[in-house]
């Protein structure tokens, strides 16, 4: 409306006319600046959004990054603390080993000198055996004598007297007789005492035999739970060297990728002051003019 006036005001003179051509012209060339200043304004707020947004991103990612590091790190602590443990378990798996297999070693050579004196035992018992089976014999043949020799005294009493030399002969005979008999009743229970003493040592042995069988048997099974253990403490430590690899090269990766996170922050930050010093740029582009 006020336009309007100041061109009625004027319109009728030539430096009117000029005045209302420049301000026509001012005007169609201030227009399309001004809507191209405010496109620029806005598409560097949205620059500056979506920078914001990858910012935001970048650092979400870059900390949780961080946390796989962490937790990387702990595993591999962990994974280090349990390498270690079976190190010394398999160390002490390899030393029961070894003890079990010198309590083997010991219960064979235990085992071998009881049967030794076992079997040697049991030939005394055989050897007394024949002894005393022999020495009965000698016994009941002396016996037999003896009472052959009763038998011919009584007769020679009879028949020579008393006083007689075929009776006296026959009490030297029975004499001698009784002699070796009871002699013979002397080895007899000798034998039996040898025996009785040989069947204690050979039943003593016997126990100490089977004494041995369950101690070699125990020693042996020891052994092969031993050998399962080292076999399974080996196996761990084997699981966790590659749980150890494993971890370590998560974290090379993880680190890498907090690292390039970190690039990414980097970038946004100065693409986010870059896209902030634009928009400063357009907006005092755009009040240029109006305060002209």
């Amino acid at each position: 409306m006020c336009v309007l006036c100041v061109y009625k005001l004027i319109r009728g003179s030539a430096l009117g006319l000029m005045f209302l051509g420049q301000l026509a012209g001012g005007t169609n060339a201030q227009s399309p600046d001004s809507s191209s200043q405010q496109q620029d304004i806005k598409k560097d707020k949205h620059d500056i959004r979506e920078d914001k947004k990858d910012l935001g991103k970048d650092r979400a990612d870059r900390k949780a990054d961080q946390k796989d590091i962490n937790t990387d790190n702990r595993d591999i602590k962990n994974d280090k603390k349990d390498i270690h443990q079976d190190n010394k378990n398999i160390n002490k798996d390899k030393r029961d080993i070894h003890r079990d297999n010198k309590d083997i070693k010991s219960d064979k050579t235990d085992l071998s000198k009881d049967r030794a004196d076992r079997n040697a035992d049991q030939r005394d018992i055989n050897h007394d055996k024949a002894d005393l089976g022999k020495d009965r014999t000698d016994r009941n043949a002396d016996q037999r004598d003896i009472n052959h020799d009763k038998q011919d005294l009584k007769q020679d009493d009879q028949k020579y007297g008393a006083n007689s030399v075929e009776a006296k002969a026959d009490r030297r005979d029975l004499s001698k007789d009784r002699a070796d008999r009871n002699l013979d009743q002397r080895d007899i229970n000798h034998d039996k005492a040898d025996l009785s003493k040989d069947r204690t040592d050979r039943n003593a042995d016997q126990k100490d035999i089977n004494s041995d069988k369950k101690d070699l048997t125990a020693d042996r099974k020891d052994g092969h739970n031993d050998v399962k253990d080292l076999n399974s403490d080996r196996k761990d430590r084997n699981q966790d060297v590659r749980a150890l690899h494993h971890d370590q090269k998560d974290l090379k990766q993880d680190r890498k990728d907090h690292n390039k996170d970190q690039k990414d922050i980097n970038k946004d930050k100065k693409d986010l002051k870059a896209d902030r010093q634009d928009l400063r740029k357009d907006r005092g582009a755009a009040a240029a003019p109006r305060k002209h």
